[in-house]
C-alpha cells in the first residue's frame, strides 16, 4: 500500500479563489469566479488555449496580480504577498534549468540561495532524485540529458523546497507522445506518494484524466464544471464539457424529440432512437423539442442484441492494435464509432450497429446544457 508523505511538517494549504477576476485594461479574461481546492489534493485545470487555466495558475503563483476579489491559504489572504512568500514551487513548461550548473546543483539551487545548512541540502537532494530514479544523474549538465530527465528535474527541484503547494504548468508538453505517456504515469504515482497541494494546467484531457482528483474545465474564462474525471464524464452539465472529456471524442449530431406509442424518441437525419424511461422522463417537458444529441463512440456495438439498430456508412476505418475507430456518416454528420478490432469493419461499407441507449445524453441547442 502506498503511503502519503508529508515532506518535513509543511503546511499543506486549503486554497480558496473569493470572486478573482482578472482584466487587461477593458478586456476582461476572467470574470469573478469562486474555487476551493481541498488540501493535499491534485487539481487539474484544462481546457482549450485562451481559456484563463494559465492566467489563474499564473495569479495564484503572484506573478499576475489580480483584478478583484481575494485568494486564500485557509483563511489568509495571500495576493498581496509576492511570489516567495506564498509556499509555492512552480514546475514551468520549458524546464528552466541552469546549463552551466549540475543536476544536483540545479536541484538545489534555491535551498543554496535560503543558505539552508549543507547536510541537509544533500539529504534532500540525494532523497528526491531517488525518488525520481534520477540519483545517477547529479554530476551532469542539462545538455546530457534527455528531455524527460530533464523535466525530472525540473519536478525534483520544486520537490525539494517542500512547499506546501506545487504549481505544474503544462510540464509535459515538449516531450514526445511515449515519453509523454511515461511521465504521466510517474506524476500518477508520484500524486499517490506525496501529500502536497498540485495544480496542474493543460490542454490534453487525456492527462486531467489519468491525474487529477479533480478536474476544473475551462472555456473562454468561465468555468464549465468541477468534479472527479468519472463525474465529469458521465455527467458532464453541458455540450461543450461531454465533447471536451473523453477519448475519442464524443458525436454531436442535432434531431427532434417525438412522442410515439407511448415512449419519446430522438429522430434525426438518418436515425430514429428510443430513449430509455429514465432519460425520457427528464426531457419529456422540455419545451423546446429541437435538440442536440450525444452519444459517445464506446456507445456502439457490433453485437445486435445489444441497443437500438442505426445505419451507418463507413468512410475510414482506423486500426489502433485492441481497438479500432471508425469515421461513419449519418445523414451529412461524420460520426465516430469506436470497436473492438477482433472483428475488423472495411470503408467504404454500409454497416447496422447498436446504439446502447442508456448512455444518450441530449443537449439543449441554444443553451448547451444537458438536460
Amino acid at each position: 500500500m502506498l503511503c502519503r508523505i508529508r515532506f518535513g511538517g509543511t503546511c499543506v494549504p486549503r486554497i480558496v479563489f473569493d470572486q478573482v477576476a482578472k482584466s487587461y485594461g477593458a478586456v476582461e479574461v476572467l470574470p469573478p469566479f469562486d474555487l476551493a481546492l481541498d488540501d493535499g489534493e491534485f487539481t487539474v485545470l484544462v481546457g482549450p488555449s485562451g481559456c484563463g487555466k494559465s492566467t489563474t495558475l499564473r495569479m495564484l503563483a503572484g506573478l499576475e496580480t489580480l483584478s478583484g476579489g481575494e485568494i486564500y491559504f485557509d483563511d489568509r489572504p495571500i495576493s498581496k504577498l509576492d511570489p516567495k512568500e506564498r509556499d509555492l514551487a512552480m514546475v514551468f513548461q520549458d524546464y528552466a534549468l541552469y546549463p552551466h550548473m549540475n543536476i544536483a546543483k540545479n536541484m538545489s539551487f534555491a535551498l543554496r540561495l535560503a543558505r539552508v545548512p549543507k547536510p541537509e541540502i544533500e539529504e534532500k537532494v540525494q532523497r528526491v532524485a531517488g525518488m525520481l530514479n534520477i540519483a545517477h544523474l547529479l554530476d551532469r549538465k542539462p545538455a546530457e540529458l534527455s528531455g524527460g530527465q530533464r523535466q525530472r528535474v525540473a519536478m525534483g527541484r520544486a520537490l525539494v523546497r517542500d512547499a506546501g503547494t506545487f504549481l505544474f504548468d503544462e510540464p509535459l508538453s515538449n516531450l514526445d507522445a511515449k515519453l509523454r505517456g511515461k511521465m504521466r504515469a510517474e506524476l500518477a504515482e508520484m500524486r499517490d506518494t506525496i501529500d502536497k497541494n498540485m495544480v496542474y494546467v493543460t490542454h490534453d484531457q487525456v492527462e486531467a484524466m489519468t491525474l487529477g482528483d479533480r478536474i476544473v474545465v475551462m472555456s473562454d474564462g468561465f468555468i464549465q464544471q468541477q468534479g472527479s474525471p468519472e463525474e465529469l464524464f458521465k455527467s458532464p452539465a453541458n455540450k461543450f464539457v461531454a465533447g471536451f472529456i473523453g477519448s475519442p471524442t464524443m458525436n454531436f449530431v442535432d434531431g427532434d424529440l417525438v412522442e410515439e406509442s407511448g415512449a419519446i424518441w430522438v429522430r434525426g437525419d438518418g436515425f430514429h432512437l428510443p430513449l430509455d424511461s429514465q432519460m425520457a422522463a427528464r426531457v419529456k417537458t422540455a419545451p423546446d423539442k429541437s435538440i442536440t444529441l450525444g452519444v459517445r463512440p464506446s456507445s456502439f456495438t457490433t453485437d445486435l442484441t445489444q441497443g437500438a439498430p442505426i445505419e451507418l456508412r463507413v468512410v475510414v476505418s482506423e486500426y489502433l492494435g485492441a481497438q479500432s475507430v471508425l469515421v461513419t456518416r449519418c445523414g451529412g454528420v461524420d460520426v465516430l464509432v469506436e470497436t473492438q478490432s477482433a472483428a475488423p469493419v472495411k470503408a467504404g461499407i454500409t454497416q447496422t450497429f447498436g446504439v446502447l441507449t442508456n448512455e444518450l445524453m441530449i443537449f439543449d441547442k441554444t443553451s448547451g446544457l444537458r438536460l
